[in-house]
């Protein structure tokens, strides 16, 4: 048993357990187990993930994401403004498996500059419960798939976004899967079911990024732009009541310059027995 330095934050209801890895020899081996168990809500630290920091070469650090299954993901926007804070005035990019994330911090508030978007699908036919719906699809460094509703608290989550989280049209690396209601012309309600969390957080960076660019492209009028810019802000309220701002340049359906703000903090530092 040895032990290991761990800082727990959060970003606007994401929890993220990050530990820091210094010089080659000192990697931790079996990070995927390792995650498992320091997620955990009873038997360890309790977080959505682990985040592993470690030395880049292209970047100030590099970010390698462990959902609570132990699973690796590419990219986690909460996740990576938690590093931006972590690491504080000396990071101006993070290293993900995405690409190379740009960041800026003001005191609580983070801001980071996501990859382009790419992949987007809008009104994919899909069976769901022998229902037969439609859903819409963009990767924002992961996969999400949008669905607008109404109702937005009264949805069964969990069971319904595991159905299509696991849909075959989305195999096989699965989906996120985000619900979403329009509350006006640039706010929308936003719940999701993460994958690799595999259940509903209280918060999704990428999801909030996915579901308001998805917003912009079904309803390109609406959306309100900054006077004198070409800059388009959507504001998304979260599950755990605080709101996300994301920022973008639109093109039809192109999306280039996205950024993605929010509160993020230290809840508080320990150390954990491997």
């Amino acid at each position: 048993m040895r032990e290991m330095k761990f800082t727990k934050m959060v970003a606007s209801g994401n929890d993220f357990v990050v530990t820091e890895v210094k010089g080659q020899n000192s990697k931790i081996k079996g990070l995927n187990v390792l995650a498992k168990n320091i997620c955990h809500r009873k038997y360890g630290i309790g977080a959505d993930g682990l985040l592993v920091l470690e030395q880049s070469k292209k970047a100030d650090i590099r970010m390698r994401i462990f959902n609570a299954d132990g699973s690796e993901a590419e990219m986690c926007g909460n996740g990576a403004r938690c590093t931006a804070l972590f690491v504080g005035s000396r990071c101006k990019k993070i290293e993900t498996k995405a690409g190379i994330i740009e960041t800026k911090v003001n005191k609580d508030i983070v801001k980071i500059k996501l990859t382009e978007p790419k992949n987007t699908k809008l009104n994919i036919p899909l069976q769901v419960n022998n229902r037969n719906i439609k859903v819409n699809f963009i990767n924002t460094g992961v996969p999400h798939t949008v669905i607008f509703t109404e109702g937005l608290k009264k949805i069964d989550i969990v069971s319904l976004g595991r159905q299509i989280r696991y849909h075959h049209k989305f195999a096989p690396s699965g989906t996120n899967v985000d619900f979403v209601e329009v509350l006006d012309n640039n706010s929308i309600g936003l719940r999701t079911y993460e994958r690799g969390v595999e259940d509903e957080t209280l918060a999704c960076g990428t999801g909030s990024v996915a579901s308001a660019l998805i917003f912009a492209s079904l309803r390109p009028s609406s959306v309100i732009r900054h006077p004198s810019s070409v800059i388009h802000q959507v504001n998304v309220l979260t599950q755990s009541g605080e709101t996300l701002k994301v920022y973008f340049e639109r093109r039809e359906n192109n999306y280039k310059n996205v950024w993605l703000e929010g509160r993020a903090r230290i809840v508080y530092k320990g150390v954990y027995n491997v």
